[in-house]
């Protein structure tokens, strides 16, 4: 059976289909955000379908998450078609194929490309993560291209949005610029009010280090100036593995050597440097199947064709030695032994005060085997508390998700970030479970605190404290005043039995230099190590 050179029709429906994609995937992400949207498995879908995800978290917990298995989908589309899913369906191989686009828009094609020895970069980058994986350091997410892109529209590219579409029109608002009768706000407005009611209907997102996030995606979409699909080619760990299931792939291209004039055109065409004017040389495991080449032919010299998966098929072979292998598996546990090395990594010692991991948060080593540092959690968060944590808990916690009170408090009737976690990282709890889930402990630092250092009367963070039984209590004391006199003031303290460290004392804190009540990961039920208030020993000031 041989599917003949369909024009451009092919073509055109491959990027429909991967235009389609990248839409959905935007349209997931903000559907996450809508404050009271209701949550869908659907919201997971590419995470879902990624099989690298699959394999490294099987491999640094030893357990399957279930939902992943889908992703054996696309194993067996592989196997049939090779790596489709890298020229279909990857929001992320969309932006780089429209930035290739731009690319030979305004430099023209580039010249012949050929196999290069970089091609094999990626199969032992992938081997390097698994080997890291397989003892535990799930770095995966990082670099995985799903987890790339959520975590770059997450901190940088829908809030920048958000912020330009405001900020001009706001601008635009104030200046009011006309022309006689004709006013400009009455094109910016409308645009404006579209946007704020139908595609950024929650409050603005802000994230610490979103500039180094998307100063990253930027430089990754930047190298396709380099050479077209130069993250695919060279760098892509998920295109590396789809690459080891696709040297036999039903579909193949066939090549009439009889049509073939040698023009070349087919190999510029090609984003992969996958090789179809080679007779012989096609390279299956780096063909994205976009068709291009097929199109490209004047001669109808290239067709795609299915042939039996059992039979090697007349193409070249991207060679990755075993010493290149080994290598990369010393590499892996070389870079394994550096994420463990340093001091906030190792057990016996305490955890950072400012790492206030979410409701449902699994204890810190199995948290961390199985979260992608997607930004899933993040973006779903309705007040922004959750932040990328930095380098403050060690490279293995490198932009996992922290609650940073003093920007966003954890809303006691929320868990989305339990119902959009793709890996089962953050347990998704139930509502009453979660309200009585600590992550934290509050406490006063009665030297900024209005009530006990200034005589002042403050009771913002009793009014704001959401438990039914409120974990902040006042206590009336009468103050000595300068002039002698006496005021009665009620002091607030923390009733640590009640306090869960939601934070929102914190938040709400009238001193907006530094809080005189902050939380800390202390007393977090998921940490049997990090309880200092001792069981039993009951009784407290004021109590």
């Amino acid at each position: 059976m041989i599917m003949r050179r369909p024009k451009s029709w092919m073509q055109w429906l491959r990027r429909i289909c991967q235009g389609g994609c990248l839409v959905l995937f935007f349209w997931i992400a903000l559907q996450v955000r809508i404050v009271g949207c209701p949550t869908s498995e659907w919201f997971k879908l590419f995470f879902d379908l990624n099989p690298l995800i699959l394999i490294a978290t099987a491999l640094a917990t030893h357990e399957i998450v279930t939902a992943l298995l889908c992703s054996l989908i696309t194993l067996g589309v592989t196997v049939l078609l090779g790596r489709v899913f890298c020229g279909w369906v990857c929001p992320l191989g969309a932006v780089h194929t429209m930035t290739s686009w731009f690319r030979q828009r305004l430099r023209g094609r580039a010249g012949m490309e050929r196999r290069s020895p970089w091609h094999r970069a990626k199969y032992v980058l992938l081997i390097a993560l698994l080997v890291m994986a397989l003892f535990g350091v799930h770095l995966i997410g990082i670099l995985d291209p799903i987890s790339l892109l959520y975590r770059s529209v997450t901190a940088g590219v829908l809030p920048g949005a958000h912020y330009a579409v405001e900020d001009s029109a706001t601008a635009i608002y104030h200046a009011d610029p006309h022309i006689g009768p004709l006013r400009l706000t009455a094109v910016t407005e409308p645009v404006y009010r579209h946007f704020r009611d139908r595609i950024f209907q929650a409050p603005r997102q802000a994230f610490l280090g979103g500039t180094i996030i998307s100063g990253l995606f930027i430089t990754i979409v930047a190298l396709n100036l380099v050479r077209q699909r130069f993250w695919c080619r060279y760098l892509c760990p998920l295109g590396a593995l789809l690459g080891l299931f696709a040297p036999r792939p039903a579909l193949r291209l066939r090549q009439d050597a009889g049509k073939c004039n040698q023009c070349g055109k087919c190999n510029l065409a090609c984003p992969a440097a996958a090789q179809p004017d080679r007779l012989g040389e096609w390279l299956p495991t780096e063909c994205y199947g976009c068709w291009n080449c097929v199109a490209a032919c004047d001669r109808n010299g290239l067709s795609f064709g299915f042939e039996s998966p059992l039979r090697a098929p007349a193409a070249g072979k991207l060679d990755l030695s075993r010493r290149a292998a080994l290598a990369a598996g010393v590499g892996g546990i070389s870079a394994l032994l550096a994420c463990r090395v340093p001091v906030e990594m190792q057990d016996d010692q305490p955890y950072p005060a400012t790492l206030i991991r979410p409701p449902g948060a699994l204890p810190e080593r199995e948290f961390l085997q199985r979260c992608l540092a997607c930004g899933a959690c993040m973006r779903a968060c309705p007040t922004n508390g959750l932040q990328p944590v930095a380098m403050e808990a060690g490279m293995e916690a490198l932009w996992t998700p922290k609650l940073v009170p003093k920007i966003g408090y954890c809303a006691y009737d929320c868990h989305l970030c339990g119902k959009v976690c793709p890996t089962g990282a953050i347990q998704n709890l139930k509502k009453r479970v979660k309200q009585e889930t600590r992550i934290g402990l509050a406490f006063f630092d009665v030297s900024r605190c209005l009530p006990h250092n200034f005589g002042r009367e403050c009771i913002v963070c009793e009014e704001h404290c959401p438990l039914p039984k409120k974990a902040i209590y006042l206590v009336e004391k009468d103050i000595i005043l300068r002039d002698g006199s006496i005021r009665s003031v009620k002091q607030p303290f923390v009733d640590p039995d009640l306090c869960i460290g939601c934070g929102v004392c914190e938040w709400s804190c009238v001193f907006q230099d530094e809080p005189a009540i902050r939380v800390t990961s202390a007393n977090e039920s998921r940490n049997p190590k990090n309880q200092p208030i001792l069981p039993g020993a009951g009784g407290f000031y004021g109590g």
